[in-house]
């Protein structure tokens, strides 16, 4: 409204997904040509003592597990000596067009979206407590919507917030869904730099991959 594009615009919020569910409504209404450009984008600035007292109720930080090493009470996302999360601020915003238009438009294209997969773990699990079943669900129908063969993948991007709980079970949903296709690659996560940005941990995630294919260089 500030900037006047246009009369469709919404405030989302799904927990740590906020950014790839934004990213995935823009595209819908660029498909059916309800729109012909988009601002998707995701802000993570709460309250800083909401956002502490959440998670340490939840023991999410690495400092609350006093049953570690000193040395250990530090998150190191996709490691096992991982205690926890780091909360972090932040914010990202992409201009999305079709495909077609950008070409014709001359615009410079950072990256072409294939594919987005999305789930909900429903009451499977507790509300912090990732599910297996439904991470492979996305994986499943990502790839489903893409052109791209899962065999060809050659770097994740993870979520991976450093919590032992939600990176095991990333690492065994990729282990599930890609255990069969014979593919070998690369991952990382953002958030071993920028920490946990929340609502916006998926921006800093696609901006990460994105630069790192401009860059030629993880």
């Amino acid at each position: 409204q500030a900037l006047g594009l246009g009369d469709i615009s919404m405030a989302l919020d799904a927990a740590c997904a906020s950014s790839l569910y934004s990213m995935k409504l823009a595209c819908s209404y660029l498909l059916s040509h309800q729109a012909d450009m988009m601002l998707a984008g995701a802000v993570s600035s709460a309250d800083p003592w909401f956002v502490s007292m959440g998670f340490s109720t939840f023991n999410a930080f690495p400092e609350q597990n006093r049953e570690q090493k000193a040395e250990n009470q530090l998150s190191y996302p996709l490691d096992k000596k991982s205690t926890g999360l780091n909360s972090a601020e932040g914010a990202g915003m992409f201009v999305l067009k079709r495909y077609e238009d950008a070409i014709e438009d001359g615009d410079t294209i950072a990256a072409v979206i294939s594919g987005i997969g999305l789930s909900n773990d429903g009451k499977g699990k507790f509300v912090l407590s990732p599910n297996q079943s439904g991470q492979e669900i996305c994986y499943q129908r990502a790839y489903e919507n893409s052109d791209i063969n899962p065999q060809d993948v050659d770097y994740i991007e993870c979520h991976a917030t450093g919590t032992p709980l939600g990176d095991e079970t990333e690492i065994n949903s990729m282990k599930g869904y890609f255990g069969d296709k014979d593919v070998h690659f690369s991952m990382g996560t953002a958030k071993s730099n920028f920490g946990h940005l929340l609502t916006s941990a998926g921006m800093a995630g696609m901006l990460k991959i994105i630069l790192s294919m401009k860059n030629d260089l993880i």
